[in-house]
């Protein structure tokens, strides 16, 4: 059970951010850097590392901007569901379960939080500067989390589905009720 949970936070991690989770899973195992990540493996570290702190800052700064707010946005929508695949079979090593019903499961949920992400995007227009900060810090959080601390890890990520579910619902309503009231004039 623990291992789900710290496969549900390393996954909303990825859900938040792209490259953050990466990099910070990669420094994190000392030495070995990104060896149990199944696609960095392959990659140059330093290579690694050059991009992912490259896109980090990237998503940082070019939040500031609407036009590449919505360039980053673009680019997480796509990319969120590997992101959080690879982050969760990282974090799944003692588990029987299939590498790829952790992947589809964790990239799943990983897309779900990015879809709500822009959901509140195109809702609010522009997020205010403290909610980007705050994504980072929680993203750094729930990654710190799944290594040291899933229990803790994946309650939180259980919560940010649940906000997932009630933005849904509440959106849904009030779509409805915008369309009533067309139809109504």
């Amino acid at each position: 059970m623990l291992e789900v949970l710290a496969i549900l936070s390393a996954a909303a991690a990825g859900g938040l951010r792209l490259a953050l989770p990466l990099l910070l899973i990669g420094l994190l195992q000392g030495e070995q850097l990104w060896s149990q990540v199944p696609l960095l493996r392959h990659c140059s570290p330093y290579w690694v590392v050059g991009v992912l702190a490259a896109w980090s800052f990237l998503e940082i700064f070019l939040s500031g901007n609407l036009w590449g707010y919505r360039f980053i946005i673009l680019v997480q929508l796509c990319f969120s569901p590997l992101v959080g695949a690879l982050l969760g079979m990282t974090v799944a090593t003692a588990t029987d379960t299939p590498q790829w019903l952790i992947a589809t499961f964790s990239g799943l949920f990983a897309f779900v939080l990015q879809l709500v992400q822009v959901g509140w995007f195109y809702r609010l227009g522009k997020l205010p500067r403290w909610v980007i900060v705050g994504q980072d810090i929680l993203c750094a959080l729930l990654i710190l989390f799944a290594l040291r601390a899933p229990k803790q890890g994946g309650l939180i990520a259980l919560l940010l589905l649940w906000l997932a579910v009630r933005s849904a619902k509440d959106w849904q309503q009030r779509h409805r009720y915008s369309r009533r009231r067309r139809l109504n004039s």
